[in-house]
C-alpha cells in the first residue's frame, strides 16, 4: 500500500494519569523510529487513558512504530492497546480546504 502521510490513532487503557507518565524518555525513544513527522500526546477526560496522534511517511514506518515501541510498551505495562491507521493521501484535498496544520497549500 502506497500512502505519504499516514495517520495513527492509539490509547492505551490502563488508567495511568498523564502527570504520572514519565514521557520525556519515551519522546525521546519514538524519535528513533524512521519516518515519524510528528505526534500529539493525548490524555482522556475523566478516563486517565492515555495514547497519541502521529503522522508518518509510509504504512511500513508506522507499523513497525506499533510493533516495536506500542505494543511493547502495552505489555510493560499490562494495558489494553487500540490502533487504528487512517489514510492522509485520501484526504488531502479536504484538509488542506480548512487549513489543517498537517496540510499545506505547498504539499504534493
Amino acid at each position: 500500500m502506497s500512502v505519504s502521510k499516514v495517520f495513527v490513532y492509539a490509547e492505551y487503557q490502563v488508567s495511568i494519569p498523564f502527570s504520572k507518565i514519565d514521557w520525556e524518555p519515551i519522546n525521546v525513544e519514538m524519535k528513533k523510529f524512521s519516518g515519524l513527522k510528528s505526534k500529539t500526546w493525548l490524555s482522556g477526560l475523566n478516563t486517565n487513558t492515555v495514547g497519541g496522534f502521529y503522522e508518518f511517511d509510509s504504512v511500513e514506518n508506522a507499523q513497525s512504530y506499533i510493533d516495536n515501541l506500542l505494543i511493547p510498551f502495552a505489555k510493560q505495562v499490562n494495558g489494553n492497546l487500540t490502533v487504528k491507521l487512517f489514510d492522509g493521501d485520501v484526504t488531502r484535498e479536504a484538509s488542506t480546504s480548512m487549513n489543517s496544520p498537517f496540510y499545506s497549500t505547498d504539499s504534493e
